[in-house]
């Protein structure tokens, strides 16, 4: 039942709106009379009102969630049964999910992704600190506020972590399923931190790494698959977060990290040292598709997966007894015979009948070809061919031989094995010497004995991970673009100038290494300074008079150039007081050097004052998600004096995170003299931009 704009419940809760839906739930947007703040409401949908498991599984959500209060989850408020009508009151969050924002955005940046994953898996510790395990970790879950907040939401298959953890249906989004939860065993806290890891890989790429066309397709590529590199979908990707997702996305548990708090630091040391894996411990918009929706795979298809997943172990157990002795393989209690199919049984015994019917045949027509069966072929010059037969013959129809694949596309190699009624396992790994999509290695040896229908592992090139710096055109490039592509295909760059006759100044003659580099490797920018020229130290000017500075350049052929006076409390009148280029510096011949003259103490008569206050609240400048990011912010005055531009600091710099609310008050800001207006600028040191600025005017007084 669909509830309307206007119902009231309890007579204290209003409904306004719907705004979403789930696999068991409409949520709406709703106001508390009582308290007067606005709220969400969460209803059992009519469907499911008349099963008592629902409705426990929906209550126990409540039950599970309202013990918990953190800044990252949803706060729980209130439990409610109105007749039919089952419902939870929560807190209300203005924003959008991430699902939303990721396929709005396509990918995030990689230190944006860091700082929602940071947030969503803090919320995610506070609950496995109370021994609760979310299990349906996904995008469609996490709550981005307008202020930036990330809150994980939809506690609906929470549930208290005891040791019978076993379930007869695997309730969860099959796309972000972990695989201990595909085939309904144990689940712990490693298996929101696996959905938490398929979740970072689709920030960053923009999709989830498993599609298929049905619920067991999904599930069965949790099982067997190998994740696809971030970093190839997504050459932004820095090694350090990477590390982390594949750490995050080991198939076994005990392979993950194993707690969230684990996850959090490594994620905080990527945001530091994004290009550095060291110190890791991964180193030891429609909201009602069915992707956003909580999917329950049911028993059959659980029954599916799960044979699946025994038919995978009884291979590789079948494939270790062929490997022994053949008394060992073929005794009384070998689990061949325990573990053959129905099928195969029906093909055994007709594998029997037919062979007994060729025996039949061969020996009638023998007996009466009887007189050629003599031949003076002795045993040592049997032909090659009837070697060959006999040695094929001893294979079983449950067994073929493994083909040779070193060097076939893929496309051939699944030719090969499928013929052969054998599929293919594949793990992609880099190479310089295979092309991509090229076999490069195979588990079974070519010419060895494996079960026929089973699944054998070939490791394929995935290609070069080197980038071709040839082929870039980086000579044709001018400096700042050449170091920005280089440095954004995730190399390092470093520049040497050169003198050169020939070649203008600026241009790129060559780079080292030549042909490639791999990801983290420095590149070196050879870049022309032009012919050589003259250069002579440049003599200190500090402390002489205005006439004899002058001199001292013209003696060594540099030019003097613009002179300025200012006070000086230090200085004697008349003498310099600093210089453009520093004494002893390299100037080429003929430069001109500006020096500034000292006009002694200065007699202040009057000061002009200025009052500010205000407050500025930084996220408006980084957006959400960056709240665990630090900026130095300093903030300083902007006046022309004289024509000339001139900034005074207010405030030393300081670091903040991003999302704080900048306080500034000044009661007396000290302006220049008869200068009645200015700036106070709030300016980003860390990104060299000015924020925001406020224009301030200043009153004269007279000085006591």
């Amino acid at each position: 039942m669909m509830l309307q704009a206007g119902t009231m419940l309890q007579d204290r809760y209003e409904i306004l709106e719907k705004i979403g839906s789930g696999g068991m739930s409409d949520v709406y947007k709703a106001r508390c009379h009582k308290l007067n703040r606005l709220v969400a409401i969460k209803v059992l949908k009519a469907e499911f009102t008349s099963d008592a498991g629902f409705v426990s599984k929906f209550k126990l959500e409540a039950q599970a969630a309202a013990g918990l209060s953190h800044p990252n989850i949803v706060n729980i408020y209130d439990v409610v049964d109105e007749g039919d009508i089952h419902f939870i009151v929560m807190e209300l969050v203005e924003g959008i999910t991430l699902k939303s924002y990721i396929t709005k955005k396509g990918c995030l940046g990689v230190r944006e992704a860091i700082g929602i994953a940071v947030q969503v898996a803090q919320g995610i510790e506070a609950a496995h600190d109370q021994h609760i395990i979310h299990r349906d970790i996904k995008p469609q879950n996490m709550l981005i506020s307008k202020d930036g907040k990330v809150k994980v939401a939809d506690f609906g298959i929470a549930r208290a972590v005891t040791s019978q953890t076993f379930n007869s249906t695997v309730v969860g989004s099959v796309h972000y399923i972990s695989p201990e939860q595909a085939r309904g065993g144990y689940s712990d806290e490693r298996s929101d931190i696996y959905s938490l890891g398929i979740t970072m890989f689709e920030m960053v790429t923009g999709r989830v790494p498993f599609e298929g066309d049905n619920t067991v397709t999904v599930a069965l590529a949790h099982l067997e698959d190998p994740i696809v590199l971030p970093s190839i979908l997504n050459p932004e990707v820095t090694p350090a977060l990477e590390k982390i997702i594949l750490k995050c996305t080991e198939k076994k548990p005990e392979n993950r990290y194993s707690s969230v708090g684990e996850v959090i630091s490594d994620l905080r040391r990527a945001l530091l040292n994004p290009d550095s894996t060291a110190g890791l411990a991964a180193s030891a918009d429609n909201e009602n598709s069915h992707s956003s929706d909580t999917i329950m795979i049911g028993k059959k298809e659980l029954e599916i997966i799960a044979g699946r997943s025994e038919k995978l172990d009884t291979e590789k157990k079948k494939r270790t007894e062929q490997k022994k002795p053949e008394k060992v393989r073929k005794g009384k209690n070998s689990p061949e015979s325990d573990e053959t199919t129905e099928l195969e049984k029906i093909l055994t015994v007709f594998g029997v009948i037919a062979a007994i019917l060729v025996v039949a045949v061969v020996v009638v027509v023998f007996s009466k070809i009887g007189g050629f069966l003599k031949s003076p072929m002795t045993k040592d010059t049997e032909p090659a061919s009837n070697v060959e037969s006999t040695r094929d013959d001893s294979i079983s129809q449950k067994e073929v031989r493994m083909p040779n694949l070193v060097g076939d596309t893929q496309e051939v190699a699944e030719q090969k094995l499928d013929a052969l009624d054998l599929s293919m396992k594949v793990i992609l790994e880099n190479s310089d010497e295979f092309e991509k999509g090229v076999v490069i290695s195979q588990e079974d040896a070519p010419d060895s004995v494996v079960p026929r229908y089973s699944k054998v592992i070939v490791t394929i090139s995935s290609g070069s991970d080197k980038i071709d710096l040839a082929s870039l055109g980086l000579t044709d490039m001018t400096l700042d673009t050449a170091v920005r592509l280089i440095e954004g295909k995730g190399l390092r760059a470093a520049v040497v100038e050169e003198n050169n006759e020939t070649i203008a100044a600026g241009t790129i003659m060559r780079f080292e290494p030549v042909d490639k580099a791999a990801i983290g490797d420095t590149v070196t920018l050879y870049v022309s300074k032009g012919p050589a020229v003259e250069t002579v130290p440049v003599p200190k000017l500090e402390g002489q008079t205005s006439d004899w500075a002058a001199k001292l350049l013209q003696s060594v052929d540099l030019v003097p150039g613009e002179i300025t006076k200012e006070n000086s409390s230090t200085i004697p009148e008349g003498c310099v007081i600093s210089q453009s280029i520093a004494a002893g510096e390299q100037a080429e011949v003929g430069t001109t050097v500006d020096f500034v003259v000292s006009l002694g103490p200065e007699k202040p008569k009057k000061q002009y004052l200025a009052s500010l206050e205000a407050s500025y609240p930084l996220m408006v400048s980084y957006g959400p998600g960056a709240a665990s990011s630090e900026i130095q912010i300093m903030i300083r005055l902007k006046q022309t004096v004289n024509g000339t531009v001139k900034y005074t600091k207010l405030t030393e710099p300081k670091s903040y995170s991003t999302d704080t609310m900048l306080d500034i008050r000044f009661s007396k800001i000290r302006g220049a003299d008869g200068v009645l207006t200015g700036e106070v600028e709030i300016v980003d040191l860390t990104n060299n931009v000015v924020l925001t600025s406020y224009n301030v005017n200043f009153v004269e007084f007279d000085v006591q």
